[in-house]
């Protein structure tokens, strides 16, 4: 691993690094959705995937991804974080390009995401990214604190 420049490893989500950013994010997310965290927390538990992978920059991990397969031709990316401190400076974008890229060389066509309305530079980063609003799916419909995107791989 080069220092000053950061790593992508693609691994699953059971990996400690993984495990210890999201533990981050959860406190992160608990903060910002006050009241309605009850109802997303339990969102955000994921069975083991293989489909996780790990920002590191100087050889500490600071940002994460994964995804899970949400039907034929698409995939949910799930989990997106990157430690505050280090955030604008294109690592969540990196994470980001690194699953689409994994999912597309899985035959995967789509990506679709869930992302709080609340969470602006989230949903800046989508919407840079390519992703276009659609109707809330799943156990987002009728959520009008949710946002949900799809783009085309």
């Amino acid at each position: 691993m080069q220092t000053n420049q950061i790593v992508l490893k693609r691994t699953s989500n059971t990996e400690t690094d993984f495990k210890n950013l999201i533990s981050e994010l959860n406190k992160y997310l608990s903060i910002v959705n006050g009241e309605q965290d009850a109802f997303y927390a339990p969102n955000n538990v994921l069975d083991p995937l293989d489909t996780a992978v790990i920002a590191y920059y100087n050889g500490k991990p600071i940002g994460c991804g994964c995804f899970k397969k949400f039907d034929k031709q698409s995939v949910e990316i799930k989990r997106m974080y990157v430690e505050p401190e280090l955030r604008g400076r294109g690592i969540a974008s990196a994470v980001l390009n690194e699953l689409e890229k994994w999912a597309k060389e899985n035959g995967f066509k789509h990506t679709v995401l869930e992302t709080g309305l609340k969470l602006d530079d989230a949903n800046a980063l989508y919407r840079k990214q390519g992703y276009e609003i659609i109707e809330n799916y799943g156990k987002y419909a009728g959520v009008k604190s949710s946002v949900c995107m799809k783009k085309a791989l």
